[in-house]
């Protein structure tokens, strides 16, 4: 018997080719199954004039995918685990994290080869404040500026000559097909990634067993640790996007690194730490690493 499910999603390129690709993952997995787009359009897109850390952070972007779900307009939701606050709103939960794209940022320009080639004050684009301290520490001479809008915008910004150089996330780039504007990929230790870049993830209705079902064969176990850590790490510091906090992790056999930071945009200061330990243990270590940065002064700039 045919079954349909409902995808929300935002009308971006980028949450597009996110929301067909599960589309595409779910048919694979289930013969019987019809899966259809609801494009809906959030605060996080309408709003392209200020930062995000001012208007209220990213969980702009998926307030109104879940209000879908709720009318029963949608069954799930697509959204970028770096786009999913640490608190998932009562009546939801996490259902999946997918396996994860390339998670690092990268440098994109269209007359440099990398950061450090960038001349002295040198206009660089990007409104992410973790960016932004960690581009701060490695060239204090740079002129930073806001950057808001999909990726084609942004990338057209640059090719305007707006910016010498512009900052995105590798994966962005790669599933639009961008791959090859990537001039530099920035190293964790000089860019250490958002918590869950990289990832996608399928946002349910709370206590829905079947839906459930449909969506297991998509969950990879590996970036589930990782990013798990990374979002458990963040929710102790109680971290929005109007501060800067990075999260980023990986997997040896049975061993996960995760490596946190926390800075001040207007001091400069950059707090650093990693932990190692099993994979079964993953989200503790995030609450473990959070505490070390507490301990080292964190509370005081996320304040």
């Amino acid at each position: 018997m045919q079954q349909t499910i409902k995808i929300a999603t935002r009308k971006s390129p980028l949450a597009l080719w996110q929301a067909e690709h599960v589309k595409a993952q779910l048919e694979k997995y289930h013969t019987h199954l019809s899966v259809e787009l609801v494009k809906m359009t959030t605060k996080g897109d309408q709003i392209l004039n200020s930062p995000l850390s001012k208007i209220g952070g990213k969980g702009l972007f998926i307030k109104e995918l879940e209000v879908g779900m709720l009318e029963g307009k949608a069954d799930i939701a697509v959204h970028s685990m770096k786009d999913v606050p640490y608190e998932i709103p009562k009546d939801f939960e996490l259902g999946a994290i997918l396996k994860r794209e390339n998670p690092f940022d990268a440098f994109v320009s269209n007359n440099f080869e990398s950061i450090n080639d960038l001349p002295q004050g040198a206009k660089v684009g990007t409104c992410s404040m973790r960016r932004i301290v960690q581009l701060k520490a490695i060239r204090p001479d740079l002129e930073i500026l806001d950057l808001r809008g999909n990726v084609n915008t942004r990338l057209q910004k640059l090719d305007k000559g707006e910016f010498d150089g512009i900052i995105l996330a590798c994966a962005g780039l790669i599933r639009l097909g961008f791959e090859d504007r990537i001039k530099q990929q920035i190293p964790a230790e000089q860019s250490l990634p958002a918590v869950g870049q990289g990832a996608v993830g399928i946002e349910i209705r709370e206590n829905d067993p079947m839906i459930l079902d449909l969506i297991k064969p998509l969950i990879d176990k590996q970036t589930t640790y990782r990013v798990s850590a990374e979002r458990a790490m963040n929710a102790r510091l109680e971290g929005g996007c109007s501060v800067p906090i990075a999260g980023y992790s990986t997997i040896d056999g049975a061993q996960i690194t995760l490596t946190g930071l926390v800075g001040n945009v207007d001091s400069g200061v950059i707090l650093k730490h990693q932990v190692s330990g099993s994979v079964d243990a993953a989200e503790a270590l995030g609450v473990q690493l959070a505490d070390t940065l507490i301990e080292m002064g964190a509370r005081e700039i996320l304040k």
